[in-house]
């Protein structure tokens, strides 16, 4: 077992460590924030998380984990901060960069980095440089050079794959890609990961890794997008976008995603803009879908304040605030932009159903003008109705309530099949002749 400090604990970091100490190794997780230390050491977790309290509490009580603001000497080092972007969309690496800094007096020959935080390409390098400049005195590895000269320090790079709502598990039995600066590199990380990841490890350099990464994302994305310029070309052409999209995936090569009011998340809301900063040029697929995933909010904006037009002193009813179904995680939510976007530039009274949030979040309340309510209440109250997140609470909606409502649904809980959706099924001597003309093309 190795010891092993683990640098940011949030959605990320936190699980990460947790399953690390229930590995039997021993944890420090570092954090600037004084809550969130305090918080972890009391085996509780900062935010919801499926079976993850259960995880950290033992972790706490077995005292193989423990959380400080600073780093400590350890045999791998895990960069698990956050990598948002700036104005202009460009990625803020500062976190990145600060951590680095941070464990640069604490480094020993033999000891491995491994960063988790998505990156762009050639981060690894640049921390490797950096550090080498810090540490003159230590051997680093590099990109080029696959010879390891003795007591050198290992850097990888293995990009997170967990699922908000699913992370415990996911952590355990997905597949992971880890990135060396080199081959040696690589089996160092691997071996570490090797002690709690049950599916299979693919090793590879650096920069495709990293690359890896960004492209799970941006597919991700390119997908949503298609799915979201669907939604709006129906509503130009008056068409039902769920009823049509059901139709056609029933077709055996095709999978269309659904829409909804944008794009979410640290990850896809944000990583496709690495690939776009990285190579301008080429990257005009990845761009456009990131367009139109942001642009989804405002459109939405848009139809809600248009509708209100028809009103006196509208009252708008908005269910859902998160990124996601069944999360607490409200990070680059398109829910919250058009609530917020509401609240600031419209005179509507304003009621918000989450199911998932004790309170509204900070800026959100700062506006004074959302009213946080339960399901029913905002129903009874709206004159206009907005579905932005599909959680579970809202599934089990009856559409019947809402008839004499304007309603918003960008997440299609009140669609129903409509215009011969009830189908037909082939006769007896129809499905024969198929059957016969299946056997012919197979001999």
């Amino acid at each position: 077992m190795s010891k092993i400090c683990v640098l940011g604990l949030g959605y990320i970091g936190l699980p990460t460590a947790s399953m690390l100490a229930s590995a039997g190794h021993e944890v420090v997780g570092c954090d600037i924030n004084a809550a969130i230390v305090a918080s972890i050491n009391s085996g509780k977790s900062h935010f919801d998380e499926p079976d993850l309290e259960m995880l950290l509490a033992a972790a706490i009580k077995t005292e193989r984990l423990r959380a400080q603001s600073t780093p400590s000497e350890a045999d791998y080092f895990i960069i698990a901060v956050p990598t948002p972007f700036m104005d202009g969309k460009r990625p803020d690496m500062q976190f990145v960069e600060a951590s680095a800094r941070s464990i640069a007096p604490l480094l020993r020959p033999g000891d491995t980095i491994i960063l988790e935080s998505t990156s762009p390409v050639g981060t690894t390098e640049r921390i490797a440089a950096m550090l080498a400049g810090a540490r003159p005195d230590l051997h680093f590895p590099r990109h080029t050079d696959e010879t390891s000269p003795p007591g050198h320090v290992r850097l990888a790079h293995c990009p997170e794959r967990i699922l908000p709502g699913n992370m415990v598990r996911e952590l355990v039995t997905n597949d992971r890609v880890i990135g060396g600066m080199t081959e040696a590199c690589a089996e160092a990380a691997a071996k570490l990961y090797a002690t709690f990841v049950r599916g299979d490890v693919f090793l590879t350099d650096c920069r495709t890794a990293e690359f890896v990464k960004l492209v799970e994302n941006s597919y991700r994305d390119v997908n949503i997008a298609f799915a979201n310029e669907l939604s709006l070309i129906a509503d130009r052409l008056d068409i039902d976008i769920w009823h049509a999209i059901e139709l056609a995936n029933k077709h055996p090569r095709v999978s269309i995603l659904s829409p909804g009011p944008g794009v979410g998340g640290h990850c896809i809301a944000v990583d496709p803009w690495f690939v776009v900063d990285s190579a301008p040029d080429e990257s005009r697929l990845i761009r456009t879908a990131r367009e139109i995933n942001d642009g989804k909010a405002r459109y939405v904006f848009e139809r809600i304040a248009k509708s209100m037009h028809r009103l006196r002193n509208p009252v708008v009813a908005c269910y859902g605030l998160t990124y996601k179904p069944d999360v607490d995680d409200t990070r680059e939510s398109p829910a919250l932009e058009i609530v917020q976007h509401l609240a600031e530039k419209t005179d509507a009274r304003l009621l918000v159903c989450e199911p998932n949030l004790e309170a509204l979040p900070p800026g959100l309340a700062a506006t004074g003008r959302v009213e946080l309510c339960d399901i029913d209440a905002a129903r009874i109250a709206a004159d206009i109705v907005v579905f932005l997140v599909a959680h579970r609470q809202f599934r089990k909606i009856n559409p019947n309530q809402f008839l004499s409502k304007i309603v918003i649904d960008t997440v299609g809980l009140m669609h129903s099949p409509q215009r011969f959706a009830a189908g037909m099924t082939p006769s007896r001597p129809a499905r024969m002749a198929d059957e016969a003309i299946l056997k012919g093309t197979q001999t």
